[in-house]
């Protein structure tokens, strides 16, 4: 059962590449990150707080009734909660079944998978077929997310926030104890701070076909 890990920081681009591949390949799809924005979310809901593990871990047994692709896990403050839930090593060892049992047994008897998140390449799948590392210079990061929440409408902070905001973030997933954000030594490095999504694509089903046989 073939499995692509796809790692990165925020805005990165991980996971639109990480969609386009699945759909190219009908392989299974899981952004992994959503369900950290999930647990984010459902804490700030309860009116808790995402940097104390209890708060997350009582979140754990509500993500089987959550959307994974509402629209209220991509806006800012749900992210800043993700990434510090993130941290808890006992929500991580929550989550980490799941998400092995994803990989191993995708979903609707698909062929395969592809996983993206932080800590695949490295954690949840270290022997996965392929695995990228998928990395943008953090201006460039943070222009895109500016030019995301300004397309849906939202009211969003300046681009000097976004950035700052986006510093605090790689500092954190970087700097964790557990599952820390780094390159796995077998991932492919693929920097897409001067390429747009089609030419990122390209070069990832490239590899992926040389991998994989196809």
């Amino acid at each position: 059962m073939p499995v692509i890990a796809i790692d990165g920081p925020a805005a990165s681009g991980k996971g639109t590449l990480a969609r386009k591949l699945a759909s190219h390949l009908d392989y299974a799809h899981l952004d992994t990150g959503a369900l950290y924005r999930a647990v984010g979310l459902a804490v700030l809901h309860a009116g808790g707080d995402p940097a104390c593990e209890s708060d997350a871990l009582a979140a754990v047994p509500k993500l089987a009734q959550m959307d994974l692709d509402s629209e209220d896990l991509r806006n800012e403050s749900t992210g800043k909660a993700a990434s510090e839930v993130a941290a808890h090593n006992g929500l991580r060892q929550a989550l980490l079944e799941f998400q092995r049992n994803f990989a191993a047994m995708p979903p609707q008897g698909q062929a395969g998978a592809v996983l993206d998140g932080r800590d695949i390449g490295t954690v949840i799948c270290p022997d996965a077929d392929i695995k990228i590392f998928v990395i943008a210079d953090v201006e460039t990061r943070a222009q895109r997310r500016f030019d995301e929440l300004s397309a849906k409408g939202e009211s969003l902070p300046d681009y000097a926030t976004i950035l700052s905001q986006l510093k605090e973030r790689d500092h954190r997933d970087q700097n964790r104890s557990t599952a820390p954000l780094k390159q796995a030594d077998d991932a492919y490095l693929l920097d897409t701070t001067n390429s747009d999504i089609e030419a990122v694509f390209e070069s990832a089903l490239t590899l992926v076909k040389k991998k994989l046989g196809l």
